[in-house]
């Protein structure tokens, strides 16, 4: 049985939308390290349409001398929440449907290794409030950008978490992993 890693970048306000921003800070060799270290397990990616159409053209054209994991964005499994998106192009590729908490629950239970998931703001907030997250793994740089979309809006139910690493990396990001509550 697999694990569900979400990992996405965020802002200290919680601001996790195209994370074009991040750029001012760089990409340094210990933010490198820490993706992949909880990237290092898994053998599928796992994400919604917006994100997976964003995803295929960003990684496509990329070859591992331009970016070390080109190779497992390019040839994973990818598994795609979506009742909307047809002819998919960034392969290999399995369009999953709605998003089904059953239908992740046997995903999880039939992979050979870890899930990745990254963006997918939607799905992550469904997927945690099923409790289907193993590790969150947020990357939280030290800006407040003051508009979303948000990983946690407002809303009326908690989500607990128990925090299971703290790492501060060089270009001010803090590296927070977070795993089920206990």
């Amino acid at each position: 049985m697999g694990k569900i890693k979400v990992h996405e970048f965020t802002s200290l306000d919680g601001a996790i939308g195209a994370p074009t921003w991040t750029m001012d800070y760089g990409f340094p060799d210990d933010l490198a390290r820490a993706i992949d270290g909880f990237m290092a397990s898994c053998t599928g990616i796992l994400l919604g349409r917006t994100t997976y159409q964003e995803f295929g053209p960003a990684w496509s054209s990329r070859t591992a001398d331009e970016d070390p994991g080109a190779p497992f964005f390019n040839h994973a499994p990818k598994y795609v929440i979506s009742s909307t998106l047809r002819d998919p192009d960034w392969g290999p590729v399995t369009v999953l449907g709605n998003y089904d908490r059953t239908t992740v629950e046997k995903l999880k239970v039939d992979a050979d290794g870890d899930l990745y998931v990254s963006g997918s703001g939607t799905l992550v907030r469904a997927l945690l409030a099923d409790g289907l997250v193993d590790e969150l793994h947020l990357i939280v740089y030290p800006v407040a950008l003051g508009q979303g979309p948000y990983l946690f809006p407002p809303r009326t139910e908690p989500t607990p978490l128990t925090l299971a690493a703290v790492e501060e990396l060089s270009n001010g990001a803090v590296h927070l992993s977070y795993g089920p509550a206990i």
